[in-house]
């Protein structure tokens, strides 16, 4: 099946498809991908035909599994369960017992499935890494690999760049590159999409978007959350691995792109690859100058006494995995020579927040008094969560006599100015999974240059064995975050 444009999203309703969601009763399932279809199903996407068939390994009946969704996808959904759009979304979904290591198990799902036709399959496989080459095998085994199906692989897409490589020529055995989507829910942000609509869109902002005007970027992940029950998961994985290696490294890119030839896929993806094998390597001394790594200590949040990291369930008491990460990073190409490139994210901060801040340069004289350039007075703030907006940052006449600056901002909120619906990331995203739109997904070579910028950093932590930074739940991290930015005349956005 051909794929399509991202400038054909809004075609109306989908292609007839069936949506195969392994790992059908995990947290992933209930919490995002169903609520997200549900959306979808709401404001009339999706085709009239198209199924949800979810994958688990419990023996239940669907009435069973249906009323498990209601129980925990309730408070996601935002659904009436007694109104007829529930009903027929309801009627859409089938449950099916699968168990990965069964390969029987396969054979009843081709036969639910059948061997192809004029309905897209999609594979969305919400399971543990560990378990995607196996099931892409079997899937190609029962003849689930043909031109019409799309597979869908979750994060962490292994743990170094050796399981990385391990993983993706696994699943190549079974499933062409254009069939497979690495998924990244933040490059769905509606925000996001809009940096690219500012930039290639408008003539006003990409004559900026360069070394000569541009300051400092600071891209920023931050949870008010710990490791809310994954214990065992996250002290295996760190921030590092959990959350800079894709998200902040996506949407550098995002930033950091040159103007793609088109809006096909592998045009805008050339060109993220491109940033990505324009980072600046890092050295052992790097390391020990463009990067901080940090710990949580107990502390608070919303006034209310939180545990550290070292107190938190199965965490081994002796763990020294970074629960925060700060990194300068640099582009080392025409546009963006010299400009550091803030990365912070990090566990138990002060609040829920994911944002990209453009700070431009000072003006070069003072006409007004005071200081030549007051500090961030210029700057462009995409806000991703927990709102999504859009804000110009800029001086303007104080009102009165007298000509004194103060400044000021003009606000984009997509809330307010939305004229219609807006998707979610996830809902946006499956909707491009289902119409063959490949541009928003990550490519083999981008999660190859990105593991390769990272490993170096994490091989250095291995080997000069420091404890990570502490820092006291609630607060913006170590001081040394701070510091990092303030040897370059900077502050992170909060502090300005």
């Amino acid at each position: 099946m051909a794929t399509s444009t991202p400038t054909e999203h809004n075609m109306g309703a989908t292609p007839s498809f069936d949506m195969v969601l392994f790992g059908g009763t995990g947290d992933l399932a209930m919490r995002k991908l169903l609520p997200a279809l549900y959306q979808a199903h709401q404001s009339g996407t999706l085709h009239p035909a198209g199924r949800i068939v979810a994958l688990g390994r419990g023996a239940l009946t669907l009435d069973d599994y249906l009323a498990q969704v209601r129980t925990q996808s309730g408070p996601h959904l935002k659904a009436d369960f007694s109104s007829p759009v529930w009903t027929a979304f309801a009627a859409r979904v089938t449950y099916l017992k699968l168990d990965a290591a069964h390969p029987a198990d396969f054979d009843a799902l081709a036969e639910l499935l059948g061997r192809g036709g004029e309905r897209v399959t999609v594979c969305y496989l919400a399971t543990a890494p560990s378990l995607f080459a196996g099931i892409c095998a079997q899937l190609a085994r029962v003849g689930l690999n043909h031109p019409d199906v799309r597979v869908v692989l979750e994060k962490p897409l292994g743990h170094d760049l050796d399981s990385s490589d391990a993983i993706n020529a696994a699943v190549a055995q079974s499933f062409a590159e254009s069939q497979l989507y690495r998924i990244d829910h933040y490059l769905g942000k509606e925000s996001v999409q809009n940096l690219m609509a500012m930039r290639f869109g408008n003539v006003l902002f990409e004559p900026l978007w360069r070394r000569e005007w541009v300051d400092n970027v600071q891209i920023t992940i931050a949870e008010d959350l710990g490791v809310e029950g994954r214990g065992e998961f996250y002290d295996k994985t760190g921030a590092l691995r959990d959350m800079v290696q894709n998200h902040l490294l996506q949407l550098l890119c995002m930033v950091a792109m040159e103007p793609p030839a088109s809006l096909q896929a592998d045009a805008i993806r050339d060109e993220k690859l491109k940033v990505l094998q324009a980072l600046k390597p890092f050295t052992e001394s790097d390391v020990a100058t463009r990067t901080v790594r940090g710990q949580y200590r107990a502390g608070a949040i919303d006034g209310k006494p939180v545990a550290g990291y070292l107190q938190e369930p199965d965490i081994d008491p002796a763990s020294r995995t970074e629960t925060f990460v700060a990194i300068k990073a640099e582009v080392v190409n025409w546009r963006w020579a010299g400009v550091p490139f803030f990365l912070r994210t990090g566990k138990r901060l002060q609040e829920r927040l994911a944002e990209i801040v453009i700070n431009f340069r000072a003006v070069p004289l003072s006409l007004f008094g005071g200081p030549v350039g007051l500090q961030g007075a210029n700057r462009l703030v995409i806000r991703l969560q927990p709102d999504e907006s859009i804000s110009l940052h800029f001086l303007a006449k104080e009102p009165g006599d007298g000509m004194r600056l103060h400044p000021t901002q003009l606000d984009l909120d997509f809330e307010s100015t939305a004229q219609k619906r807006r998707a979610d990331a996830y809902e946006r995203l499956l909707l491009d999974v289902i119409r063959g739109q490949l541009g928003l997904f990550m490519r083999r070579d981008e999660l190859t240059a990105a593991w390769r910028w990272v490993e170096p950093i994490l091989d250095c932590w291995e080997r000069n064995g420091e404890a990570p930074k502490t820092y006291t739940a609630g607060t913006w991290g170590p001081a040394a975050s701070s510091a990092l930015l303030s040897r370059d005349g900077a502050s992170w956005h909060e502090e300005l």
